[in-house]
């Protein structure tokens, strides 16, 4: 997984797998999936500081074994 910020665009860029891209599709206005052979690949959206989805906030939540 590859995740890049293009501070001067406001773009966010999130590469999931590296498969060859089939298809794309607009979701909204300002977000596109990239879809390979295996499901979605890519998440490129526009905008993305502006309306509120970068900075990333990431949690991970570890379950403890009983």
């Amino acid at each position: 997984m590859k995740i890049v910020y293009y501070e001067e665009d406001d773009i966010l860029f999130i590469e999931i797998s590296k498969g060859k891209i089939l298809r794309d599709e607009s979701v909204g206005w300002n977000i596109n999936l990239g879809y390979t052979a295996d499901g979605v690949g890519e998440i490129t959206i526009l905008d993305a500081q502006k309306s509120g989805i970068y900075p990333l906030q990431i949690e991970r939540v570890v379950s403890e074994a009983a």
